[in-house]
């Protein structure tokens, strides 16, 4: 930003300059010009006031000085020089000036003026005065050169007062700039702090409330995460005591299965609490989270869901077509993406669902499709809240979508017609060696 601001200030203090100095080299070699011709043409007008009528007959002719560095003389009718300096025989100047009127011009390099001398309504004679058109000249050069020297002090004025206003003017705003960084890495703390120019105060002032309340924000689902963890997990394992208890001591046939069945939904329903608080907070899968093979991913996602799609009358599919059935994976996120797409289908889809794995090389790919068909926006699917009547509703896809993220994968509609989503999730060199292994 400093260069910015030194560079604009520069580029109108030059335009300022240059439509200053121009009109003004002008003007300075036009007044020059036209002082020395009119410092000619007095010389000239004295010179014909002393020259007597009677120089036409022989007498001497007496006249001034001529001008600094010039010449002044006298022509008679026939272009003669009678007296002072200049050129022998006149030249045109003097010829236009035996004519009656006084005349400025220029002859071989030199400022002419020539004022002619009348007598008895006659003209006798011509006074001619001269200078050379170099002195002049130099005159010029040399006002100019004091000119542009004047030019570039200006413009060093304004390289150095820019300068100065852009350092006023970027301080703040880089200040304010590592405070957001400091922001952006996670510290809430940092704050701007005021400076002397009130528009970006006010930009600071804004920052630092946004802050304040990003700050509550955070604090109160910090508060919510901690409470939710507290009062959820609590009940949970409570009811798994309960539960296993109830296992150890009845021997019922018929109610064993039921416990069983009830257990393994609260172990299931503790695994979603943990995910979903653990979204809540770092987002990211820890290296020491349990992993699982396919093959076992895709026999617990069969046992758990094909009743419920039994009794719908639909059938449910599981098959690792061409991909390694040891391949490990993160056992409870997965689940948990596998789960949401296939209760997904399950609510919203038709007909036979099927899952099936393919390898990738360096990932794998769970297709999770029905023969039913996707309405509305597909980019939309996954934004939470999205309600459309179709796949989507509700917030089950945008949690499925951030445990992909968490993951290091990625989920999204492969196909609309059959409904068809596809979870990527990358398979590292050591999943791979333990596989083979």
């Amino acid at each position: 930003m400093r260069q910015r601001v030194v560079r604009v200030a520069l580029t109108a203090a030059l335009v300022a300059v240059v439509l200053l100095a121009v009109p003004l080299a002008l003007a300075i070699r036009s007044s020059l010009y036209a002082d020395q011709r009119d410092t000619l043409e007095r010389s000239a007008l004295a010179g014909a006031v002393r020259v007597s009528p009677d120089y036409v007959s022989g007498d001497p002719a007496e006249l001034p000085r001529p001008p600094s560095g010039g010449s002044l003389g006298l022509y008679d009718p026939q272009s003669r020089l009678r007296a002072g300096s200049g050129p022998l025989s006149g030249d045109a100047p003097v010829r236009r000036a035996l004519g009656g009127e006084a005349v400025r011009g220029h002859s071989g390099g030199d400022l002419v003026v020539t004022v002619p001398v009348s007598h008895a309504e006659q003209v006798i004679g011509v006074v001619r005065a001269s200078s050379p058109a170099s002195s002049v000249r130099d005159r010029v050069l040399v006002a100019w050169a004091v000119l542009l020297g004047v030019a570039v002090l200006a413009l060093a004025v304004a390289v150095v007062v820019a300068r100065r206003q852009a350092r006023a003017l970027a301080a703040p705003l880089e200040d304010l700039s590592r405070h957001c960084r400091a922001v952006t890495e996670g510290d809430l703390n940092a704050r701007a702090a005021p400076s002397s120019i009130g528009e970006i105060d006010q930009v600071a002032r804004t920052h630092n409330e946004m802050l304040d309340s990003l700050s509550e924000l955070l604090r109160h689902e910090r508060d919510f995460t901690a409470n939710a963890s507290h009062q959820l997990r609590t009940p949970l394992t409570g009811l798994q005591l309960a539960l296993e208890a109830g296992l150890a001591q009845d021997d019922d046939a018929e109610l064993r299965p039921v416990l069983t069945e009830a257990l393994a939904t609260t172990h299931r329903l503790h695994h979603t609490v943990e995910e979903v608080l653990r979204l809540s907070g770092a987002g990211k899968v820890s290296p020491s989270a349990g992993k699982i093979a396919v093959g076992q991913l895709l026999r617990d996602a069969e046992a758990r869901w094909h009743g419920l799609f039994a009794m719908d009358g639909r059938r449910l599919e599981c098959a690792a077509r061409g991909a390694p059935t040891d391949v490990l994976v993160p056992g409870v996120p997965v689940s948990e993406v596998l789960g949401i797409l296939l209760d997904n289908a399950r609510v919203h889809g038709r007909g036979t669902v099927r899952v099936t794995v393919r390898d990738l090389e360096d990932a794998l790919a769970i297709d999770v499709s029905d023969e039913g068909s996707v309405a509305g926006e597909p980019t939309r699917l996954f934004d939470r809240g999205h309600t459309g009547g179709g796949p989507g509703a509700g917030i089950g896809l945008a949690i499925a979508r951030d445990l992909a993220v968490s993951l290091g994968g990625r989920i999204s509609l492969a196909s609309a017609r059959p409904a068809t989503f596809t979870l990527l999730i990358p398979v590292g060199q050591d999943e791979a060696q333990e596989s083979s292994g």
